[in-house]
């Protein structure tokens, strides 16, 4: 499969490690791009068009939920998937997250291959 005809997928996160991490898990099939805040993540999404979007909750600048909601009332996003990802697993988290938009949420830690499965939910090959 060329890079062309890969998926693409937008990680969000402001720690490089994590970042890093799902960058290696995901590249072999897919083609990632990455951002540090909300704000990055926000502009990503629109010039890449990513198929999802994997996003942290908190970061710097602009925290993943304000990120999510504005991807979500953009025409030209709100169609993208936005997975969140983060290390809290509040009941509260997750109906927030629901309420901004996000189309699923996944806890921190989590293994690659619970990681690919939930991708897997969303990017189904055809």
């Amino acid at each position: 499969m060329s890079q062309t005809d890969k998926r693409k997928i937008l990680v969000v996160d402001d720690e490089p490690n994590v970042r890093r991490l799902v960058h290696t898990i995901l590249s072999k099939d897919f083609t990632v791009f990455e951002a540090e805040d909300g704000k990055q993540a926000i502009d990503v999404a629109g010039t890449q068009k990513p198929d999802l979007i994997l996003m942290d909750m908190m970061m710097p600048r602009m925290d993943g939920l304000t990120a999510c909601y504005a991807i979500k009332n953009d025409p030209t996003t709100r169609s993208i998937p936005v997975l969140m990802l983060t290390a809290i697993g509040f009941e509260l988290n997750v109906k927030l997250s629901q309420q901004m938009g996000a189309d699923a949420y996944m806890t921190k830690p989590f293994t690659s291959q619970a990681l690919l499965d939930k991708i897997a939910q969303f990017l189904a090959t055809p």
